[in-house]
């Protein structure tokens, strides 16, 4: 089993691209249980006694009450309320545990250092490693054996795990599982081997984004860019993926999300595009036109066992499903929305009702 290295230029750099079968390694996702290293995720420790409701004071999501175990995801944006950082946040003996994408490991952590002050809050880098199972048969006796627990925790829940680290659970479809167990990085390699023991798969970070992309969850820097606000990715609501809370106090960025949940509409839209694989492969970022003009760009690009080559793309509000569309660097690769993957009709936000009712009295 020879592992292959992801491209040196992407965003999983240093980590596993597949172990020779990234296809078959998809396809065990569905029918068995693999372990994906992604180590090189970057985590971040918070202690102190006031680190929930500082934590909860400069980001989106609702944290300063949330319970020992629980997890959620959560955001940094800007004053324009444009998303600079995404991160899963668990709560965990005291701690509150921060994991997100590699190359902002730094720049979050240099923030929230920054934004201290005189609060009882300590941040800093944890040395931890992410693996990523995932599977159907994550609840045999004998991975549950390996991992020291009698059942799996409840989905967005966190366990202690023997040797420190825990096993946290992540939202996933009905008939599947996915678990992230976060464990001293020095430790590593001899979990690997015991799940690997228990019957558990190797597989590559090819096989994660492939599933990722397949059930429409965005990710940080790939899928977004320096204009996204977190309506147009789906991050405002839905059970595992909402980090912004809507009805807490107030935060950077807080008056965009308001005004666009009450008033407007975002300009774009996340959905699932197939591509024609014929032709060379097109990039994250690569613009996504119909006929001469561009309506959008592309995020992550996946060969997927069952879909065939795919794509997160984020295009403009309203777009047809039945557009034609080209991307590619020569704008030549063509490309199809995902009807099912369209976001549900917008609902006109009070604030939106309002402001009608009050043209309609003056005319």
């Amino acid at each position: 089993m020879t592992a292959v290295p992801a491209p040196a230029l992407g965003p999983d750099a240093d980590a596993i691209w597949h172990y020779g079968d990234p296809l078959g390694e998809q396809r065990a996702i569905e029918t068995g249980a693999v372990l994906v290293d992604r180590s090189h995720r970057a985590v971040i420790t918070l202690t102190g006694k006031d680190r929930k409701t500082w934590l909860h004071s400069i980001s989106t999501q609702h944290v300063s009450e949330l319970p020992d175990g629980a997890s959620t995801q959560n955001l940094n944006l800007d004053g324009q309320g444009r998303v600079q950082d995404h991160w899963t946040q668990t709560e965990l003996a005291g701690t509150t545990y921060l994991d997100t994408e590699p190359w902002r490991g730094e720049p979050l952590l240099d923030y929230l250092r920054k934004m201290v002050f005189w609060a009882d809050v300590t941040p800093q880098s944890a040395d931890l490693a992410v693996l990523s199972l995932l599977g159907p048969r994550l609840s045999d006796q004998a991975v549950l054996d390996i991992l020291g627990v009698e059942a799996l925790p409840a989905e967005l829940t966190a366990i202690p795990v023997d040797g420190g680290g825990f096993l946290r659970r992540m939202p996933a479809t009905p008939d599947n599982i996915e678990l992230d167990l976060l464990i001293p990085r020095r430790d590593s390699a001899n979990w690997q081997h015991r799940l690997m023991q228990a019957g558990v798969r190797p597989a590559g970070i090819w096989a994660y984004e492939a599933h990722r992309v397949a059930a429409k969850r965005p990710r940080l820097g790939v899928d977004t860019d320096e204009r996204t606000i977190p309506h147009e990715v789906g991050w405002i609501g839905g059970p595992g993926i909402g980090a912004v809370h809507l009805d807490k106090g107030c935060y950077r960025g807080q008056e965009t999300v308001a005004r666009v949940h009450n008033l407007g509409k975002p300009p774009r839209m996340l959905v699932l595009v197939h591509l024609d694989g014929s032709g060379e492969r097109p990039s994250p970022g690569d613009s996504v036109l119909a006929g001469s003009r561009v309506v959008g760009r592309l995020g992550t690009v996946a060969e997927h066992v069952d879909l065939g080559p795919v794509a997160l793309a984020l295009v403009k509000r309203g777009l047809p499903p039945d557009t034609e569309l080209v991307t590619g660097p020569d704008a030549n690769i063509a490309a199809a929305i995902d009807a099912d993957s369209l976001p549900p009709a917008d609902e006109v936000g009070a604030g939106r009702v309002a402001v009608d009712r009050l043209r309609r009295g003056v005319q």
